[in-house]
């Protein structure tokens, strides 16, 4: 739950940040120079492209933890008996000695979102944050286009 409170207020300081960078950018646009009109015209693709990245980046949270409460429930949770540093990470030689086994398993079943979700947790505890999440974003589109719905 911390960590929910956490990314609401990143979300909404990057929003007053958006809008505060908009409001600039609408300002130098009235501005009779063209130097102003083109520097505000330039400043204003920064608020677009943010909140473009600001939502996919939550929609991409939120789908992900669904995706992880619907293995949570049926109890096939990855790295669940795996040995954890103080800080509550997966010690990284024990996550890289048992990430063959994710591996293969969304190899073998490469339609399954359950094996790529459980994929993306092992590169993610072995410190690979981009296979991760492009692991679990297919995991969502398994998941989504499978039209199987669970609570």
């Amino acid at each position: 739950m911390t960590s929910r409170i956490f990314v609401a207020v990143m979300a909404a300081l990057l929003a007053l940040y958006l809008v505060l960078v908009a409001q600039l950018a609408i300002r130098l646009i009235l501005v009779d120079e063209p130097v102003a009109k083109g520097l505000g015209i330039a400043l204003f693709v920064l608020p677009v492209v943010g909140a473009w990245a600001l939502v996919v980046e939550v929609v991409f949270g939120f789908r992900s933890e669904r995706l992880g409460r619907m293995l949570a429930a049926e109890g096939e949770l990855p790295l669940a008996g795996l040995p954890r540093l103080p800080s509550g990470r997966v010690e990284r030689t024990a996550a890289e000695a048992v990430f063959g086994r994710y591996r293969d398993e969304a190899e073998a079943a490469p339609g399954r979102w359950e094996s790529w979700y459980r994929l993306g947790i092992a590169y993610d505890a072995c410190g690979d944050r981009r296979r991760a999440r492009g692991a679990i974003r297919q995991a969502i589109a398994l998941e989504r286009g499978s039209g199987e719905r669970r609570p």
